[in-house]
């Protein structure tokens, strides 16, 4: 398991009941998991320090309540990445920590290339991947079909200082972008990928992972230049194991180029404690050139 524990913004102090205490910045924030089995706080009295709770609903949803007034924004920093965060509806908050080990993987590529590297992000969600990788001197195109989304990744790319990147802004599904790319000709050295277990597109294009994801993977190889550099893969659907995406890209990515794949947990350290919070997995193809 690759482990997030580099960030200072941000981190678990305590696990239990289905539910995560977590500090982001100076704000405490408790928030449903379906990792979290166990019943026993290690730190009951932190518990009381949450500014909000997310709760679910026995009917489906859920939602907060606030115990102290919140700022409608505030910011959390990542080494020189800044973004922007907020409570959202469905207990999101605009960011997933776990993925700094991507971000970090994804820079150190970059950096060690030495040549200018286009990215392409897809199901790019706020722009965690875009801002990373803006950082490091790469171009990105940032596709997502959510405009409320996109207009957040455009104010972290903004908050981190980096508006004055090459970085394209799309709303739109991924996978008519995709095929219009193809069609126009244009290639990227890198591609990025979170897509969902089900969501829909801008048209309401109905997008489900096993059924989907090979074959967007397998159409993503056309848009691939002919010296690509990495080609990432996140998930977080349930049932879908690491392996089954180092199989996908073993079928696809590494018919076409020379390259290693490798596929793994992520995970968030609990402060004080051995625990670690499983948060995913990623399947990686990369060059070994």
């Amino acid at each position: 398991m690759d482990i997030a524990d580099k960030w200072k913004d941000y981190k678990i102090i305590d696990m239990a009941n289905g539910q995560k205490l977590e500090k982001w910045g100076n704000i405490i924030l408790s928030r449903p998991d379906p990792q979290i089995i166990w019943k026993n706080k290690s730190y009951p009295e932190e518990w009381k320090k949450a500014n909000a709770i997310y709760s679910r609903s026995k009917t489906g949803g859920g939602s907060w309540e606030y115990k102290t007034k919140l700022p409608s924004v505030w910011q959390v920093k990542y080494k020189d990445l800044i973004f922007n965060i907020k409570p959202m509806g469905f207990k999101h908050t605009g960011l997933f920590p776990e993925q700094s080990v991507n971000w970090d993987w994804m820079r150190k590529k970059i950096e060690n290339a030495n040549r200018e590297i286009k990215v392409l992000n897809l199901f790019a969600y706020t722009g965690g991947a875009t801002v990373a990788c803006l950082a490091s001197g790469a171009s990105v195109t940032h596709v997502d079909s959510s405009k409320g989304m996109v207009t957040w990744a455009k104010e972290n790319v903004t908050s981190s200082k980096l508006a004055d990147k090459k970085v394209r802004f799309l709303v739109d599904d991924v996978v008519k972008f995709v095929n219009r790319e193809i069609r126009r000709g244009n290639k990227y050295d890198a591609i990025i990928m979170d897509p969902p277990s089900y969501g829909r597109g801008t048209n309401g294009e109905v997008w489900q992972f096993e059924n989907n994801i090979y074959d967007l993977v397998n159409l993503c190889t056309s848009v691939l230049s002919d010296n690509p550099l990495f080609f990432l893969i996140n998930s977080y659907t349930t049932g879908i194991s690491s392996s089954v995406l180092t199989n996908i890209l073993e079928l696809t990515i590494s018919k076409k180029y020379k390259g290693n794949t490798e596929a793994g947990e992520v995970g968030i350290p609990m402060e004080k404690s051995k625990l670690i919070l499983p948060c995913g997995i990623y399947g990686r193809w990369f060059s070994n050139k």
